[in-house]
């Protein structure tokens, strides 16, 4: 549980925590495209690169991008284990009804990356961006859907606080997990089905926690006379700078590289 990162903010002093947040969220989407238009181990290497290069301008300690990666390594591990069979051509191992081939290969480490880049890079956006600067940037770039009539700062604002809330609920899932360890409560040995039942006793009053934090953090709310997005200003109004300038420049120099690769250079069959 300690090792969950998702939606944690690491306060700093960096480029990446000065950049425009609508910045952020759309070169994570971009960079997620990009991610899966690999397709020669050159174009990887320059999303590698800009994996790397974002991590490090982040100065978010690396520690912190290991435990957002320590959650999933046994997804990687399996997900790559599965492509490695899965590939055509001339078999190099083969065991029964398993067959290791050279283009399995270059699936089970194309897979391998990408899903490693996406978690980082999605670790970069939430390290480097607070709670209240990603409600503004979603609500800037869901704009376009008031037409619909859409509520958009409502949709943003449930997005952050969910968001906001799992490493306050992780943390108080370990809280309960020790507090009825101290209790005798046996949760890491026996059977699937008596580990289930274990669980029980720490489901329940989560879900208690989580019900009272939602009704203070509604009461709250209602007492700042919040009543959504209709007639509300900001305090903190996003401006795009020089350094998100360079930044996009960046971008698309990355997207250029990429695309250059793909095109000119041999492809992974």
């Amino acid at each position: 549980m300690r090792d969950v990162t998702l939606g944690q903010y690491f306060p700093c002093d960096s480029v990446l925590h000065r950049l425009d947040p609508r910045l952020k969220i759309v070169s994570l989407i971009g960079f997620i495209v990009l991610t899966f238009c690999t397709f020669n181990y050159f174009s990887l290497a320059v999303v590698v690169a800009t994996v790397i290069a974002a991590v490090l301008l982040s100065r978010v300690p690396v520690k912190m991008y290991l435990k957002s990666l320590k959650v999933i390594i046994i997804i990687v591990i399996i997900t790559s284990l599965l492509n490695l069979f899965y590939g055509q051509g001339e078999p190099i191992f083969e065991w029964w009804i398993f067959k290791v081939t050279w283009a399995g290969i270059h699936n089970a480490i194309f897979v391998c990356l990408r899903i490693v880049c996406l978690i980082l890079f999605s670790s970069v956006l939430t390290f480097t961006t607070s709670p209240n600067d990603l409600t503004d940037a979603l609500e800037r770039l869901m704009k376009p859907l008031t037409i619909f009539h859409i509520k958009v700062h409502e949709i943003a604002m449930m997005m952050t606080i969910a968001l906001r809330f799992v490493p306050t609920l992780l943390e108080e899932t370990d809280k309960i997990m020790a507090a009825q360890k101290a209790r005798g409560a046996d949760m890491e040995s026996g059977s699937l089905v008596s580990r289930v039942k274990a669980l029980i006793p720490v489901l329940v009053p989560l879900f208690v926690s989580s019900f009272r934090r939602a009704y203070e953090l509604a009461v709250a709310m209602e007492c700042r006379c919040y009543q959504g997005g209709k007639g509300r200003t900001r305090m903190k109004q996003l401006k795009l700078k020089k350094r998100d300038y360079i930044s996009i420049a960046i971008c698309l120099l990355a997207i250029a590289g990429v695309v250059l690769c793909n095109i000119f250079l041999p492809q992974i069959h």
